[in-house]
C-alpha cells in the first residue's frame, strides 16, 4: 500500500522536484501539493494523507502553526518539516509539536525517502547534531509575544498589529516591550532579528 504524501512548499520549482523524486519512488503516491499554508491546511483535511511534508516559512501559515493546527484537530497524519533552516529554536518548538520529523533540505533524495518511510511506520527522524543543539537554549517567548514579533518583523506597525490579532495597542506595546526585554534587544526590529536567527519566530 502506496505512502500517500502531501507537500507544502512556497517555491513552485522546490515544491514540483520535491513532487518528482519522491514520484519515482514505487511505495509512494504525491496526493496533493500546496503553495501556502492555508492551502496545505485545505489540502490535508481533503486528502488525510499518511505524511503532510511541509517548510517552515510560508504565507497563510507557517509550518510549525500547521502541525499545530494537525495536533489539535487530532488528525490521523504525520508531519515532517523539511527546511533550509537549521535553528535549533524551530526543531524544539516542532519536538514540542509532535512532529515526526525535522529534514533539512540540502540531505539527499535517498534520504528524504527513508526519512518519510520511517515515518510512516511511526517512527520521528530528527538530524542528530541539530536535535543536540536544540536543547541548550530555552525558548523565552509566549506564543503572543512571538505573534507580535513577527507581525513588527515585517514592518507592520503597534496600530496595524493590534487590528490583525484583535488587540489594543497598549496591549501590543505591552507584548513587544517584554519581548525585546527578554531578548536583550535594543528595538522591535533587532529582537525580530534575533528571534528570527535563534528560530523562536
Amino acid at each position: 500500500m502506496s505512502i500517500r504524501v502531501v507537500i507544502a512548499e512556497d517555491q513552485a520549482m522546490v515544491r514540483g522536484a520535491l513532487a518528482a523524486l519522491l514520484a519515482i519512488e514505487s511505495d509512494m503516491e504525491i496526493v496533493g501539493e500546496a503553495r501556502d499554508g492555508g492551502e496545505a491546511l485545505e489540502t490535508v483535511l481533503r486528502t488525510l494523507p499518511d505524511v503532510l511534508l511541509t517548510d517552515i516559512e510560508m504565507p497563510e501559515a507557517t509550518g510549525l502553526e500547521l502541525a499545530a493546527e494537525i495536533q489539535r484537530r487530532k488528525l490521523p497524519v504525520r508531519v515532517a518539516i523539511l527546511t533550509t533552516f537549521a535553528r535549533p529554536g524551530y526543531l524544539r518548538r516542532a519536538l514540542d509539536l509532535g512532529v515526526s520529523g525535522y529534514l533539512l533540505k540540502d540531505a539527499p533524495a535517498a534520504t528524504l525517502a527513508n526519512a518519510i518511510r520511517r515515518i510512516r511506520a511511526g517512527g520521528r527522524v530528527v538530524d542528530p547534531e541539530l536535535a543536540a543543539e536544540a536543547w541548550t537554549e530555552a525558548d523565552p517567548l509566549t506564543d503572543r509575544e512571538r505573534q507580535v514579533l513577527r507581525y513588527a518583523g515585517e514592518g507592520a506597525s503597534s496600530a496595524e498589529i493590534a487590528v490583525r490579532l484583535e488587540l489594543s495597542e497598549g496591549t501590543v506595546r505591552n507584548y513587544l516591550s517584554e519581548a525585546i526585554g527578554k531578548l536583550g534587544a535594543a528595538n522591535r526590529t533587532e529582537a525580530a532579528r534575533l528571534a528570527r536567527q535563534k528560530g523562536w519566530l
